[in-house]
């Protein structure tokens, strides 16, 4: 589903205003938004692949920023970064070092850190797996992300990188990382949003996301970082094999590859 008919889906949620402002109008993304429980919007922008944006209460963070300063001139800059792993799908120096970062707090795990140890940021502060965090309007926890299989566990080892959660105005929004369906995954409780990756030879098969969704049972689930060596996953399929088990799963299918060939 393209990113233009959620957002038309969504349209009634548009009437509440949003608590931050755009630079510019953005090409060609359209945001998630949704007012939770009343209170102030939240937008999640898909960027590309693993990058997102997200916006409440006037605070702005970027995920996994990649693509350069460009890709994020329509934004605010950010109050947080969240970085999940090392590699460069991830953690992107060169774009670190473009943007504005003197007034930004970058959570990533101790990997990470060490990586970005130069780059001109107000703060950086580490998190390990298992750890919980509280900012001022958000709160948020570190989920273990490594791979499972035997041909693929050179990719992601346990305790390097990080999936988070984050609670926001009461909601619960799962990000993944690079992962496979893990028993830390399985067991998470009251998922509002997860943005599950989906991409071989790096993570994992539609067939084990959709078994680690199906396990842990979100409100609504959007396929990401699903672009591996041979092209892209199939998210229909995902959707497809959630929807015969649990329909009450909403699989939210975004297009997070516009400009590919």
């Amino acid at each position: 589903m393209k990113i233009k008919s959620i957002f038309l889906a969504l349209t009634v949620l548009a009437l509440f205003s949003c608590k931050y402002e755009r630079k510019k109008t953005s090409d060609n993304k359209m945001p998630i938004a949704e007012n939770v429980k009343g209170q102030t919007e939240l937008e999640i922008t898909p960027i590309s692949h693993a990058t997102a944006v997200l916006a409440f209460d006037k605070t702005v963070i970027y995920l996994d920023p990649t693509g350069g300063a460009e890709v994020f001139a329509s934004f605010e800059d950010p109050h947080y970064i969240l970085i999940t792993d090392i590699h460069g799908d991830h953690m992107n120096l060169k774009t670190l070092n473009a943007l504005a970062l003197e007034n930004t707090i970058i959570i990533a795990p101790k990997a990470v850190a060490k990586e970005i140890s130069t780059v001109k940021a107000k703060k950086i502060v580490v998190m390990n797996n298992g750890e919980k965090k509280s900012f001022s309007n958000f709160d948020i926890e570190a989920i273990p992300m490594y791979n499972l299989r035997e041909e693929a566990l050179k990719f992601h080892r346990k305790g390097r990188g990080n999936g988070y959660v984050l609670t926001v105005n009461e909601e619960r929004i799962y990000f993944s990382g690079d992962t496979e369906d893990i028993p830390e995954m399985r067991n998470l409780k009251n998922i509002d949003k997860a943005f599950v990756c989906m991409n071989l030879p790096y993570t994992m098969p539609v067939e084990n996301a959709a078994s680690g969704v199906l396990a842990f049972k979100p409100k609504q689930v959007y396929p990401y970082h699903y672009r591996g060596t041979d092209g892209l996953s199939d998210i229909s399929k995902f959707k497809e094999l959630i929807n015969n088990e649990n329909k009450e799963i909403e699989v939210v299918q975004l297009d997070w590859y516009p400009n590919r060939k």
